[in-house]
């Protein structure tokens, strides 16, 4: 149900405006500070590129009006600053978001509930054991640091796959199985059904 409700209010997120986004990433960035300040912090620091890139490939490739006219083809375009804003700022709040979820359900459970969610999606061939196992690494890889202390960097993870493959360390990763109640099918269809006609809308 957590999980459910979690996904629903991403997907909101994506469909606000700016003006909404000024009163909802502070509210979010607030909530998550008192959960979450450690995890929020280190996720805000992993997106930062991303939100450089957003911020460069939105506000100066984006055609509308030069917002220093004296410099129109080297700066940036006032709809291109908007659209940055508004992207970042849903990218921010899906951040807070994750900062919570992962600070209030274990890792197991998250898996588990993202399997049992995604058993429709078998009907059209994908397999949700594999796609919640992937998740799974995905998360302890961030999660985790390779060298135990210290800030991580990618030559850390690869060195440490490098000595389990020599050492011929094998781990078996367990999968929790979680269970959809026909009252949590029910609620998820009507939140995602009341979002794809708000989308519509």
């Amino acid at each position: 149900m957590i999980l459910i409700l979690w996904l629903a209010a991403v997907a909101s997120v994506q469909l606000l405006s700016l003006s909404a986004l000024a009163a909802v990433v502070p509210l979010c960035a607030a909530v998550a500070g008192v959960i979450a300040p450690v995890r929020l912090l280190r996720l805000l620091r992993r997106v930062r590129v991303l939100l450089v890139a957003i911020a460069i490939l939105f506000a100066w490739f984006t055609p509308g009006e030069a917002l220093f006219h004296d410099w129109p083809r080297l700066g940036p375009t006032r709809e291109g600053l908007a659209l940055a804003v508004l992207h970042a700022a849903r990218l921010i709040a899906v951040v807070c978001a994750v900062a919570v979820l992962l600070e209030r359900l274990s890792l197991q459970r998250l898996v588990g509930g993202l399997h049992a969610i995604s058993r429709p999606l078998r009907l059209i061939g994908v397999s949700p054991e594999r796609l919640a196992l992937r998740l799974l690494l995905v998360l302890r890889y961030v999660e985790a640091s390779p060298q135990g202390h210290g800030k991580p960097r990618w030559r850390d993870w690869l060195l440490a796959e490098s000595e389990e493959e020599e050492k011929g360390v094998e781990e078996v990763v367990v999968l929790q199985r979680e269970r959809l109640g026909v009252l949590d099918a029910l609620i998820a269809l009507g939140l995602f059904g009341a979002l794809l006609w708000w989308s519509l809308a």
